[in-house]
């Protein structure tokens, strides 16, 4: 949006928020409710079961969250730490804010509008603005409350909601299939575990310490590893860092961080599906296969994405302040090894998972980038720009 079309912007009338939305406090002191419906609200906007362990958590503090309820997180709000209730009760901690449409507000307001509303970077922003100047910024209730919001037409805010619900349902449907094709490929190495024997890997690999020594390779080209097993942008501050002893990641490579105690129960190691170089960090491990006919890496790297296989490795790291999964312990990690024909079918299937598992990330981000676009959109068509200006509805 050009600047002077964001001015026009600012001449919307808009509503006050807090005359619209009910607080929420109850919680569950009669411990009615368990363990099994504790959530959180994750900064994608989803509600997730926590991380943590809850055995002896006092549930009685916690909030009772029914559908239609939004719940936000008041210290991370400013992440996009908020998400719209509509998969049953559930329960959250004190510290989250609840907040329901009031009866007026449902006459009023589409909350799946205000949803999208809420997923905009602008409302992120406004969010850190009023915070600024707080040691611990926390916005509470009455900070949400005095959020003003350009609000056409309860007709018009549909329009648009259904545009977002289509998009939302495309990439549903394609996280769905995911979670069938990973079935489908579990099935087949299960299938294979009771049939071959299975063989320590550390005869098929080979480690790589090939270094960035002529400075060929760029920040851009340094990665880190997510716990998704994805290699992904640094997130390390790179100033005045020596590039030249980082570790070259070439295509079919794989990477990994030994280094497993606070992780989430997970072991962060990626195989460079690309066509791109990389490089990383001396404390990571670049290793590969000594002869992808033998042991393909596609296949190897469905072995290390399953559950089982971050298990595996947090019960064999060792150590006492920093528990590690040293590359001993991964050649002596045993897969069946079954011929390449039968490898590559089930990489078949892997390579199209993780196709699709792109696609999923790409629908999710033009969700997330088409919010500002909708709400736009809806101003203009809600009636507010008539012959260059803004009216009143």
């Amino acid at each position: 949006m050009n600047s002077k079309k964001e001015a026009l912007f600012h001449n919307v009338p808009k509503i006050r928020l807090g005359d619209y939305i009910t607080r929420s406090t109850v919680n569950n002191s009669n411990l009615e409710y368990g363990v099994e419906l504790i959530e959180g609200v994750t900064n994608e906007g989803k509600f997730a079961a926590p991380k943590g362990n809850p055995i002896d958590v006092d549930l009685k503090p916690y909030k009772i969250v029914k559908n239609g309820a939004f719940v936000y997180n008041p210290s991370r709000l400013n992440l996009g730490s908020i998400a719209y209730r509509t998969d049953g009760l559930c329960i959250v901690s004190h510290l989250y804010v609840v907040f329901y449409l009031s009866e007026d507000g449902k006459k009023r307001i589409d909350p799946e509008y205000l949803f999208i509303y809420f997923r905009r970077e602008e409302f992120y922003r406004e969010v850190t603005f009023r915070n600024f100047g707080s040691q611990r910024p926390e916005f509470n209730y009455y900070d949400m409350s005095d959020i003003l919001i350009p609000l056409p037409d309860i007709s018009v805010q549909q329009k648009y909601v259904n545009i977002y619900k289509s998009m939302f349902a495309n990439q549903q449907s394609y996280e769905r299939g995911l979670e069938d094709l990973k079935i489908v490929c579990d099935g087949y190495i299960e299938d294979l575990r009771r049939k071959i024997p299975c063989e320590k890997i550390g005869k098929y690999l080979e480690l790589v310490e090939s270094r960035n020594d002529n400075l060929r390779f760029k920040i851009d080209d340094v990665r880190g590893i997510s716990i998704d097993k994805k290699f992904i942008a640094t997130k390390a501050d790179m100033a005045d860092v020596n590039l030249n002893t980082y570790f070259i990641i070439q295509p079919n490579e794989f990477a990994y961080v030994p280094v497993t105690s606070r992780n989430g129960g997970k072991i962060s190691i990626a195989l460079n599906d690309s066509d791109y170089t990389y490089i990383c960090s001396t404390s990571y491990v670049v290793f590969r296969s000594k002869d992808a006919k033998k042991l393909l890496p596609e296949y190897l790297m469905l072995f290390f994405s399953r559950p089982e296989f971050n298990r595996y490795a947090r019960f064999n790291s060792w150590g006492s302040a920093r528990e590690t999964f040293d590359w001993s312990e991964i050649c002596d990690v045993q897969i069946p090894v079954p011929d390449a024909k039968i490898q590559t079918a089930i990489a078949d299937i892997y390579n199209v998972y993780t196709m699709r598992r792109r696609i999923n990330e790409q629908l999710k981000a033009q969700i997330k980038d088409i919010c500002p676009i909708l709400i736009r959109g809806s101003l203009e068509d809600g009636g507010y720009k008539r012959n260059g200006k803004f009216t009143e509805l």
